[in-house]
């Protein structure tokens, strides 16, 4: 570029000399040819004209010629122009100055072709050899002997070329310069098109003799952009006082600059070369960026709007180097503002590196650098953050934003963005590094109490990868003086980036484990307390884990577990798709729940088991196989308060639906709780292989709860139903039953003794399972010599088993128990304590007249048996009672003549008096008594009684039993009651067969 002035500058001296020769020649092609040849030799560029030229002396000397080319191969310039036009004054022709007129090149097009790296640094080396490469020195120098009026250039084009790249176009170049005198005013003015933009310039210098002294000179400088280059950088002013320094710099002092209407203090430093370099350092009271952050700058009125399409870019700074630095006591940008800001650049072979040394705002100091290729078409920028600690709530107020959240941000992060304008950092920014609090508290939105509502962390660390990655924090809170682990994820660009974060919300997983409970959240939350995603929360027991809140009213819950999806507001939380366990009851399904008072509850649930006794707190009965005697049962508390708290509609699908081990299923009904009572209403439904209707009330408006139960059974198998129910293994059939009971107390034990109502059962087609009552009569000696031995092989069947009874206190009595079997009627009369979940029967057999059929009853009156039915639910005793039939021996001959039986040939008197027979009875049962008595023939867990407990009835109760009071047994029959004949049709039995008495006497005689 340098060889290109210097041979503008040859070209027009040679010029003005040809015009003072040229006239008298003759010959124009002599003219051109000797023209060009001339300024070749004097710039060592290839100049040719190749057009007319035109001479004249008058009134000054003057040539113009068109079509010329220049061609200066070393330097990679190749240039051609329409017209160059140039005058001198006559006074130059016997003067040592050139005073030039004018100079004019129309329409030139200069093309620099771009070199290689190695061939370049060739060039430069040959150009430090032959110069500075400053071209103000050597045009100074001519200017000290010429006077230059104007030089022009209109209509010119720029291009440089390069292999790799596409050519960059200087288009619509217009050119002025004027330099009269040495003591005089340069100035310089151009204006030029560089793609879609516009720019205009101007520079001065009060006077060069003022530099060739190195005495300061007055410079001013102003730039316009159409459109900026960036945002607020439209226009740049600069003035000052200039000095040419020995090694042929630049020094400005004491200048001021303008630019996007900010003003500075300026001292430069301007070092021309190869690669012009320049040092400026600036001052300002006040640097207003917000105009530099304008996301579109505004469109020239002479363009239309498409023109600005094209990304912003730095490339107007790639032709030199510069070290910049700024100091502003203030800083502004937007609503935020900053103190004692200290910034420095560097711009070196295209590499710009900025750093922000110090920047204070309300909210803290902030540190950062940047770095950039400002050659790229879209700059690149990539620095680091630092901070260590900006104020929260300061920071969000500058933000315009309020967050329930206080404490300091610290900062330690790299980060990387594309572009100039907003939009295009949102889109490519990237961030890496960790972000922290300390000493931060946060606000729970909804929560009234202070001591609960606020959440604090006195050091906790959140690394980021990348904003493409979630931003994690693990880590260690306070809450109500107890420890809660965190671990939450948050994706960082939209949290980060986001415009308004309490609208929007936060995209978020999160997970909570505390000593008691556990909670996880994966969806969307905003800092207004509304949340939509996934919710899981845990407990081992909600009632305590409340309490640890300063919360009651869930008494009775105690394990609790939810996974679903939630959307959840300040007032109302709806879920669906969601799992619920309570108490360990399991059901799926949706719903909302409204925050008022009381509580309302809308659902949909399904479920595979509904335990209604594990749902209230209760645990479900256990019947062991073998209870202790007198043992008590599980009493557990029963608290039905929650219901007081809410309304509820609950819809309930239940495969199976019951109260404990009862069950009933498939069901479908609603569970409705109004004003504290809880109403469940049960369709006709599968029950045990029949079917149950029933209605359950439960109240929790008083102290103590309370229930009402209505139920109505028919057709149920009656031994897997009574086993669920009370564990009581002894009686099958189909059960036929109604039930009509009501209790209250605040223990399941409370609520069994308070029970009172009416029930009627009927079994039919069934059998009492541990004594079969014809094999009793059947084997009375060996009954009397071993024992009974409990078998639960054993069965005395009925085709109908009834009883009504009343319940008053926890206790179920009976007058009217009915059996009627196949050999044996019988009736009876007893109580069941359902707290103590004890049995306390006596039943009366009467035979039939025929093993095979429904015959006539044969009183037993004298040697009647009865059936004793004692002890736990879960482990009854059942044994024959035969006090009656050893008591009354008379009685006993009398009915066994009525059987038919031949008692003149048994000597029935010795076998209970003092003959040799009868000592043998008395023998026989005298050792068994005394067996009895050393404690060798009873076995309790056995189930086998002493020959004492069945001539006794009833053994002797033990301290620790509870008895249930029975009506007295009636006395029995007067031993010379009279006969009765079997009835007509009725199988009498035969010697040859022997009847269950007979075996007993023939054993007796034996």
């Amino acid at each position: 570029m340098r060889r290109f002035i210097l041979s503008l500058l040859g070209a027009a001296a040679l010029a003005v000399a040809a015009i003072a020769i040229l006239p008298s020649l003759i010959s124009s092609d002599w003219v051109r040819s000797e023209l060009g040849r001339q300024l070749s030799a004097a710039t060592g560029s290839s100049i040719a004209f190749n057009g007319p030229v035109n001479l004249s002396a008058f009134p000054y000397l003057a040539v113009v010629a068109g079509d010329v080319t220049l061609s200066a191969e070393a330097e990679g310039i190749t240039a051609e122009f329409a017209e160059v036009s140039g005058s001198v004054a006559l006074s130059s022709l016997w003067s040592d100055r050139l005073h030039i007129k004018q100079i004019a090149l129309d329409r030139p097009v200069i093309v620099l072709e771009e070199k290689a790296a190695d061939e370049a640094a060739s060039t430069a080396d040959r150009g430090n050899e032959t110069g500075s490469g400053d071209p103000l020195p050597p045009l100074v120098a001519f200017l000290e002997r010429s006077a230059i009026e104007s030089v022009s250039i209109a209509s010119g084009t720029f291009i440089l070329r390069s292999a790799t790249n596409r050519d960059e176009v200087v288009s619509d170049i217009a050119l002025t310069l004027s330099a009269p005198d040495i003591d005089d005013e340069f100035s310089l003015s151009a204006s030029a098109r560089m793609g879609e933009r516009s720019y205009e310039t101007s520079f001065t210098i009060s006077t060069l003799r003022s530099l060739l002294e190195r005495q300061p000179a007055d410079v001013t400088l102003a730039v316009e952009a159409d459109p900026a280059p960036a945002p607020g950088m439209s226009s740049l002013e600069a003035s000052g006082q200039v000095t040419l320094n020995a090694n042929g710099s630049y020094q400005i002092r004491g200048g001021e600059v303008e630019a996007g209407e900010q003003a500075f203090g300026l001292n430069a430093l301007f070092v021309p070369g190869g690669r012009a370099r320049f040092l400026v350092d600036l001052e300002a009271d006040r640097l207003d960026l917000t105009p530099f952050m304008d996301v579109a700058p505004e469109t020239s009125r002479t363009e239309p709007a498409a023109d600005t399409a094209k990304q912003g870019n730095l490339q107007f700074l790639a032709g030199f180097d510069a070290n910049m630095s700024i100091n502003a006591a203030a800083l502004v940008l937007g609503e935020i503002s900053a103190s004692d800001v200290s910034f420095s650049a560097a711009l070196k072979d295209g590499e710009l590196a900025a750093e922000i040394g110090h920047i204070g705002t309300d909210a803290g100091s902030l540190a950062a650098n940047v770095a950039t290729d400002v050659t790229a078409d879209e700059p690149v920028f990539r620095g680091r953050l630092a901070s260590k600690g900006l104020d929260i709530a300061k920071l969000s107020a500058l933000a315009g934003e309020s967050v329930p959240l206080s404490g300091a941000l610290t900062i330690d992060a790299g980060f990387a963005f594309r572009g100039l304008d907003g939009e295009a950092i949102r889109k490519t920014v990237d961030l890496a590094g960790t972000i922290g609090l300390r000493d931060a508290a946060y606000t729970l939105p909804g929560i009234d109490d202070e001591t609960m509502r606020e959440v604090k962390a006195k050091k906790i660390t959140a690394r980021i990868e990348s904003l493409a990655k979630p931003l994690r924090v693990a880590g260690r809170l306070q809450w109500r003086n107890k420890p809660v682990d965190v671990d939450l994820q948050i994706p960082a660009a939209d949290t980060i980036l986001a415009g308004n974060l309490s609208a929007a919300g936060i995209p978020l997983k999160l997970q909570v484990k505390m000593p008691d409970a556990n909670l996880s959240l994966d969806g969307k939350a905003a800092l207004a307390g509304t949340y939509a995603g996934k919710l899981g929360f845990s407990t081992a027991d909600l009632s305590a884990f409340l309490a640890s809140l300063g919360q009651n009213g869930a008494e009775s819950i105690g394990p609790l577990a939810f996974n679903g999806h939630v959307d959840a507001g300040t007032t109302r939380v709806s879920f669906q798709e969601a799992t619920i366990s309570i108490n360990g009851v399991e059901g799926a399904g949706s719903g909302s729940v409204e925050f008022a008072t009381p509580l309302k509850i809308t659902t949909a649930l399904n479920f595979d088991e509904l335990d209604l006794a594990r749902l209230a707190g209760a645990q479900s009965p256990a019947p062991q196989a073998k209870a202790a005697k007198g043992a008590e049962p599980a009493d557990a508390p029963l608290d039905l308060s929650s219901l007081r708290s809410i309304d509820a509609t609950i819809n309930l699908n239940a495969k199976k639906l019951g109260y404990g081990k009862v069950f009933a299923g498939p069901v479908a009904t609603s569970l409705v709780v109004s004003d504290g009572v809880a109403s469940l209403m049960l369709p006709e439904s599968p029950f045990y292989g029949g079917h149950v209707v029933a209605s359950l009330k439960a109240d929790g408006t008083q102290p103590e709860p309370s229930i009402a139960l209505q139920a109505s059974i028919s057709g149920a198998s009656a031994a897997p139903l009574l086993t669920d129910m009370a564990g009581f293994r002894y009686l099958e059939g189909a059960l036929k039953a109604r039930f009509d009971v009501t209790g209250a107390g605040g223990t399941t034990g409370a609520l069994a003794n308070s029970l009172q109502g009416t029930a009627d059962v009927a079994f039919s087609d069934g059998a009492i399972r541990g004594i079969d009552i014809a094999d009793v009569y059947n084997n009375l000696v060996r009954l009397m010599s071993s024992g009974f031995k409990q078998d639960d092989g054993t069965a005395t069947t009925f085709t109908e088993l009834a009883a009504s009874f009343a319940i008053e206190g926890g206790v179920a009595r009976t007058e009217d128990i009915k059996l009627v079997g196949p050999l044996v009627r019988m009736s009876g009369n007893g109580a069941a304590d359902l707290a103590q979940r004890t049995l306390n029967f006596r039943l009366e057999p009467r035979l039939v007249a025929s093993l095979q059929g429904q015959g006539a009853e044969i009183s037993t009156d004298g040697i009647g048996v009865p059936v004793v039915v004692e002890g736990s639910f879960a482990a009854p005793r059942i044994y024959p009672d035969l006090s009656d039939l050893l008591k009354n021996p008379d009685a006993a001959l009398a009915k066994l003549k009525d059987f038919g039986l031949p008692i003149d040939k048994l000597p029935i008197g010795d076998l209970f008096n003092g003959d040799s027979a009868g000592a043998a009875v008395k023998d026989l049962l005298g050792g068994t008594l005394d067996k009895a008595l050393k404690g060798k023939v009873f076995k309790q867990e056995e189930q086998q009684l002493s020959i004492e407990e069945i001539i006794g009835g009833d053994p002797a109760p033990k301290p620790d039993e509870a008895a249930v009071e029975i009506p007295p047994n009636e006395e029995a029959a007067k031993a010379d009651a009279p006969t009765e004949l079997p009835a007509n049709g009725t199988e009498v039995p035969s010697e040859e067969a022997d009847g269950p008495v007979e075996g007993f006497f023939k054993q007796l005689l034996r």
